[in-house]
């Protein structure tokens, strides 16, 4: 690998060992390329203020704004000397909103001293409530003296770049540090081809990096971001495309159905038809599953649009063509759900080597975790026999001791949950690289399945079958309007008088408080101020037995509970013989239970807007319509309830996914929520830049088919293995 000195040297040697390890620590950034690369989010202009009245919660922030009032109070405390504590409260204002700064005791004497009105500064800090006003808690402060030497030198003219920053290493600190690294920036070698560059009219690396840190106008920041966006486009389609050339080159046995088999069959007792969308995305898959190299294909479709149809089709044709087909499940309770409605759609023709199995029968193998060891011993068998052309498992299926007598497919349900190991060890297990369809029922954007799923053929099912019913969604205020919360519980035993069932969704399970590590845990004075209820399934569920929904028969379901304790909920559930399931997020995937019309999401600000969306296809399942109502204690004006205004507004997964977007960091969208890797995109925007997404994908494809290498482009190698690390792979990879 071409290292490039100044860019790879130790942020240590530079900085200093105590400012190295707080970025290391908290920011993630270990050298001096790290940190040019750390660009800022936003700018402030120093005669403008920022807008105070979209801060997010619960994040930190820096604001420039001007004092508008300071106070100082005096409180009764035994812990301060004299028996007198001092709270100093500042309001800070930008026209469009007002901010309140508290500090306290000992932190009030020198803002006390500085942040007088008409005072302007930057400040930094946690975004919290406290009576539900939003104000930061002894923020970190700069004033902006426009006459300082120093300040006006170090800010560079007018522009004040604000970066992403924390609470240990606030944004002008960062700023600083930078000053002192920028002449380094010369020495970044650049990844584009010339000739890429040159036809597009980018800027040079040096030039972008130089820009973005220390813009003297709006058109530098233009042009900083332009040039860096395509660095981050296209070296992501880089990457992508010369996995998709590795995959090309792969063996794979081509698996065709037989005309009289098993699909056949299983078509021919199906109690309804399938609608176009699914005859065409089979179409698509039995296509692929000819060929003679491995499918990588991405099957992406709306909740209950019968994606497990799709993909049971595809296994029954492997069977057919004498091979096996594994579907991966992420948790237990949907393998357990998944191979209870495979064994049920497909009745006799399950029931290979049974009595009362029909001829053309196969065995639909279960293999979990917490199995007993005879059923196990007894699955193992199945499967290095050839005696179960279906297994439905979890991680399981991974272990060594797993064998196949001839994997012909992997269907991993749910694909974000999966790193790349658990799939490739499951690749392995074939005689050749087995077929992959990945599903998920999160529907992805157009750009984003282009930079996340780059290297997959994509597949859309977007109707939904016959006899899916629609879903109400309502806002519940419940500080506002407390009515509105007793009339949902009356909704709910309304559903439940009419028959049916009702799920209740919390964001927490409850026995957190019995941790001893926690014992002891103060609550933050927002919730002693809010007197938030406990919205812990453990606790809820416990006030509505006694409560709203008393004489209801209430069953709770988490995550840590017994897998078997799990799946008799589960069943009980299925079969009718509970009326309300209080549940934590377990039943977001795939979970169908057809009597369940009605579901209240309590917190329900605390859920993004896909999950909200998945829990909401849990109801209207069958005939009769759904109801979803969202509980949320958050004022009305605030970014929670417009999310939640968003999804009470449209049924439509597309729609809302490019919302969720449009409101998450952008790096959440590559996985890195789940790494806890640094985000590989910092200036690409997954939905606005669609266009430069699609280029990029074209001139990376152009110049890995006649360089797979990258010989001749040495520093688009170094971008690569820099993209590359080990987290980012796994998030990347996947096939």
């Amino acid at each position: 690998m071409d290292l490039v000195p100044a860019l790879e040297e130790p942020l240590k040697k530079v900085l200093g060992p105590a400012t190295a390890k707080v970025m290391a620590e908290h920011l993630g950034l270990h050298t001096v390329g790290d940190l040019l690369h750390h660009y800022p989010r936003r700018y402030e202009e120093r005669g403008q203020l920022t807008h105070l009245a979209e801060l997010p919660m619960d994040e930190h922030v820096t604001v420039v704004a001007q004092v508008a009032d300071a106070r100082l109070h005096t409180f009764a405390s035994s812990k301060a000397p004299r028996g007198k504590g001092q709270r100093l409260e500042v309001t800070i204002t930008d026209g469009s909103g007002r901010l309140q700064l508290v500090f306290f005791g000992s932190g009030v004497h020198k803002p006390h001293k500085e942040l007088l009105p008409g005072t302007r500064a930057m400040f930094a800090g946690k975004v919290s409530v406290f009576n539900r006003r939003l104000q930061l808690a002894h923020p970190a402060y700069e004033l902006l003296k426009g006459d300082a030497e120093e300040t006006v030198e170090t800010w560079a003219g007018t522009l004040i770049p604000i970066y992403p920053a924390t609470a240990k290493l606030e944004s002008w600190k960062i700023g600083k540090a930078l000053q002192t690294v920028l002449p380094s920036a010369q020495e970044a070698v650049d990844p584009l081809p010339d000739s890429l560059r040159e036809g597009r009219g980018l800027v040079s690396l040096p030039e972008a990096l130089l820009k973005i840190h220390r813009p003297h106008t709006k058109a530098d920041i233009a042009a900083a971001r332009d040039r860096l966006k395509w660095d981050e486009a296209f070296v992501l389609q880089v990457a992508l495309a010369r996995r998709r050339h590795t995959d090309a080159q792969l063996p794979a046995v081509a698996r065709k159905p037989s005309p009289d088999g098993l699909l056949t069959a299983f078509d021919d007792r199906l109690p309804f038809t399938l609608t176009d969308g699914q005859v065409k995305v089979s179409r698509e898959i039995f296509d692929d599953l000819a060929t003679e190299h491995p499918m990588h294909r991405l099957l992406q479709g709306e909740v209950g649009s019968g994606k497990t149809m799709v993909a049971l089709r595809a296994m029954l044709a492997v069977v057919d063509a004498g091979g096996q087909a594994a579907m991966l499940a992420p948790t237990e309770v949907l393998a357990q759900q998944h191979h209870r409605s495979i064994t049920e759609m497909m009745g006799e023709l399950a029931e290979g080597g049974m009595l009362g199995g029909a001829e053309r029968a196969t065995k639909v193998t279960l293999l979990t975790g917490s199995m007993g060891t005879a059923a196990r011993r007894q699955a193992l068998l199945d499967l290095v026999t050839g005696e179960a052309g279906i297994v439905i498992g979890t991680h399981a299926l991974i272990e060594d001791k797993v064998q196949f007598h001839d994997l012909g497919l992997v269907v991993v349900d749910e694909q974000h949950r999966f790193g790349v190991e658990q799939r490739d060890a499951l690749r392995g297990k074939g005689k050749q690289p087995p077929h992959l369809l990945v599903m998920t029922a999160t529907p992805i954007p157009r750009t984003v399945a282009m930079t996340v799923f780059g290297d997959l053929e994509t597949s859309v099912l977007d109707q939904l079958p016959a006899g899916r019913s629609p879903i109400a969604t309502h806002v519940v205020p419940a500080a506002d309007k407390p009515h509105f919360l007793a009339r949902a519980w009356e909704r709910v035993r309304e559903e439940v008088g009419n028959g049916h069932q009702a799920y209740v969704v919390c964001p927490r399970i409850g026995d957190e408080d019995d941790d001893p590590k926690k014992a002891g845990k103060k609550k933050s004075p927002e919730d002693e101020a809010e007197k938030r209820p406990p919205l812990a399934v453990l606790d809820i569920a416990a006030q509505l037995a006694k409560g709203p929904l008393q004489g209801l028969k209430i069953e709770v379901l988490h995550g840590r509970m017994h897998p078997d304790d799990k799946d008799a909920v589960m069943r009980r559930f299925a079969a009718g013989d509970t009326d309300v399931l209080v549940a934590t997020t377990v039943i977001e995937v795939g979970v169908n239970v057809p009597n369940a019309t009605a579901m209240v999401i309590m917190d329900a600000d605390r859920f993004g807007v896909s999950q909200l969306h998945q829990l909401r296809g849990r109801v209207g399942r069958g005939s009769a319509p759904g109801l979803c109502l969202l509980v949320t204690e958050m004022p009305e004006a605030s970014p929670a309830r417009q999310r939640l205004n968003a999804v009470a507004s449209t049924l439509d997964g597309f729609e809302l996914s490019r919302i969720d977007l449009e409101q998450r960091r952008e790096g959440d969208v590559l996985g890195q929520a789940q790494s806890g890797a640094r985000t590989s995109l910092r200036v690409l925007s997954v939905i606005e830049d669609e266009e430069v997404i699609a280029e990029a994908r074209e001139e990376a494809t152009a110049v890995v088919a006649t360089d797979p290498e990258l010989t001749g482009l040495p520093g688009l190698r170094t971008a690569l293995d820099a993209l590359l690390d080990e987290e980012r792979e796994q998030y990347l990879e996947k096939g």
